[in-house]
């Protein structure tokens, strides 16, 4: 097989892709890294100010994209956005549910943490992705697309006080895996769980010299991650050089599972 074969199953020229939580951080990255496969990408986020740069980023890579904002735990907004997408740039192949939250108030102790906490932290990521793939179905069904879930390593193993968080992104790992059985064989579900990544919501822990030590120790590799290294297997996911691909998540935690 030639190298241009290869590169051939990465790319998303001509698609249209959504990525929620796209304003920044993980999702940003995914949504530049979709843009560089050839995608039309729209990325999504509660306010234009962050979005912005994102837009333009895209559009000078080539790809078209929306500005369109959209809060995730809002079901009249998530059916809007996929109408205005359909509008714009034509109905959609490909959904990253990256939209999450994790606020001081949803950690502590079972005991400790606040109840509007629990429900809004469960509300965006898990009913906002779940709210985002039944919004999209029909797009993706007449497409043959995917869905690309982004959960944690908080979905495959417990984490000490995050109790809203870690149930939210177990929840994600299982829809994925029922979405996939119920979407086959015309849309592949998957999901990727980072592990810590560094952006600017994990600034106070890469600060904190003694905490940032122990999670780099804790970790196989050493180090926290990028978000273009989460980007890249996303894009693979997306592409058809995952054709056979579906109901799984995929680890990207430098190696903090496998422990």
């Amino acid at each position: 097989m030639t190298g241009d074969a290869v590169d051939e199953r990465f790319d998303l020229d001509g698609r249209t892709a959504v990525v929620t939580g796209g304003g920044r951080g993980i999702g940003k990255a995914i949504a530049l890294g979709l843009a560089d496969a050839g995608a039309n990408v729209v990325p999504t986020a509660r306010t234009e100010a962050d979005l912005e740069p994102v837009v333009d980023a895209i559009e000078d890579r080539g790809g078209e994209s929306a500005l369109l904002t959209c809060d995730v735990a809002d079901t009249d907004e998530v059916d809007a956005l996929f109408v205005d997408v359909a509008a714009e740039l034509g109905a959609v192949d490909v959904l990253v549910n990256n939209a999450g939250i994790n606020p001081e108030q949803a950690l502590g102790t079972p005991d400790r943490v606040d109840q509007d906490a629990w429900d809004l932290v469960t509300d965006v990521n898990l009913g906002g992705a779940f709210a985002c793939a039944r919004a999209a179905a029909p797009n993706l069904v007449e497409t043959g697309g995917c869905v690309v879930n982004v959960a944690s390593v908080g979905g495959l193993v417990g984490l000490p006080r995050q109790h809203p968080y870690v149930a939210s992104k177990h929840g994600l790992v299982g829809l994925t895996k029922s979405m996939a059985i119920d979407w086959a064989p015309e849309v592949r579900v998957n999901c990727v769980a980072p592990g810590y990544v560094a952006t600017d919501l994990t600034e106070d822990l890469t600060a904190d010299e003694d905490l940032r030590a122990s999670i780099e120790a804790r970790t196989p590799l050493d180090r926290f991650a990028e978000p273009g290294e989460v980007a890249a297997p996303v894009v693979f996911l997306a592409s058809a050089a995952a054709a056979y691909v579906t109901g799984t998540t995929l680890a990207v935690d430098g190696g903090w599972t496998a422990r």
